[in-house]
């Protein structure tokens, strides 16, 4: 009963952080007239605070002495922070300036940019299935290209900047409010000199559109640190699979938002585009799932052999297990 309500309390956790990943578009509207610096700025700053309370009250704390005296860590964390200030502030400008579904295209490719990534920079090797996936979203990407009168720019620099960002933060290796506390901490200083740079030129809405406004800058660190934490409680209950599932939540709910609350054009190119890049992901999803099932199967069978064999001699090469084994 316990795994069972832990499993559920997972797949909570992980709907509502995806959930609230796929409602932010709702909320950057609600900074105007900020600009989208303004609000990255905010964003970065006040992430840091709530980051950092939510780490005083758990006493996580060792982290910061050792990722000090590892000096490639940090320029990998400089680098990472350097990346999600492209994705962030991209998609805050995209959203209140009537793309989010575009930008939502941007998180559909991901997992096509990371597999991509994979094979160019870490010589990983594809299945035929995720090839045919791959070269199904190249085409997509073509697709919209033609509809759009120009590439998707917005859409690949969304997926592009995220991927290099997940990609340093697997090689980074750290928990998820360690890290970004250590990422808003590189964006402090200048995120902090830019706003009172701004105030200095009368141009800052903190202090200028009312009690109001500034309340909504400030919880800028609330809906980008609150998801993070739900994300963290499902990552360690619900199995890897399930939140790849759950990850398309998101740019799902992004891309009704677009059409039905935004009402964004959506032309039959487009849909043929996006309808291309689906196709690549449903692709994506069974091979994922038929590979798991080969794993598992190949791990049961593994466990299974000593306790139904004896010490293996030369002819129990051919044993139907092993024949079983090596045939998967």
């Amino acid at each position: 009963m316990k795994g069972t309500n832990e499993q559920r309390a997972g797949l909570l956790s992980g709907i509502g952080a995806y959930g609230l990943w796929g409602l932010v578009p709702l909320f950057w509207p609600l900074l105007k007239p900020s600009g989208a610096i303004e609000i990255l700025a905010h964003r970065m700053v006040w992430s840091l605070g709530v980051v950092g309370i939510a780490l005083l009250v758990l006493r996580r704390w060792s982290w910061i002495g050792e990722l000090i005296r590892q000096p490639k860590k940090l320029g990998l964390i400089s680098v990472a922070a350097a990346v999600i200030t492209v994705n962030w502030g991209l998609y805050i400008w995209a959203v209140n300036n009537g793309q989010v579904v575009e930008a939502s295209l941007g998180y559909f490719i991901n997992p096509l940019v990371t597999i991509a990534m994979g094979v160019l920079l870490l010589g990983e090797r594809l299945r035929p299935v995720q090839w045919v996936a791959v070269g199904t979203g190249v085409a997509a990407v073509l697709v919209l290209a033609i509809g759009y009168g120009r590439p998707p720019w917005i859409s690949l620099t969304l997926a592009f900047s995220f991927a290099t960002y997940g990609l340093v933060k697997k090689k980074v290796n750290m928990g998820g409010l360690e890290s970004l506390a250590a990422e808003t901490a590189v964006l402090f200083v200048p995120a902090l000199g830019y706003l009172l740079w701004l105030g200095a030129q009368g141009d800052a809405t903190f202090a200028s559109e009312g009690l109001g406004h500034s309340a909504l800058l400030a919880a800028t660190g609330v809906v980008t640190a609150a998801p993070l934490v739900l994300f963290g409680a499902a990552a360690i209950r619900v199995p890897l699979s399930t939140l790849g599932l759950l990850q398309y939540l998101a740019p799902v709910f992004q891309f009704v938002l677009g059409i039905l609350y935004f009402h964004e054009e959506m032309p039959p190119e487009r849909w043929a585009g996006f309808a291309l890049v689906w196709l690549a992901l449903t692709l994506l999803t069974w091979d994922a799932f038929r590979a798991a099932r080969r794993t598992r199967a190949r791990a049961q069978a593994g466990a299974a052999q000593p306790a139904t064999q004896q010490t293996p001699t030369a002819g129990d090469s051919d044993s139907p297990s092993a024949v079983a084994t090596r045939a998967k």
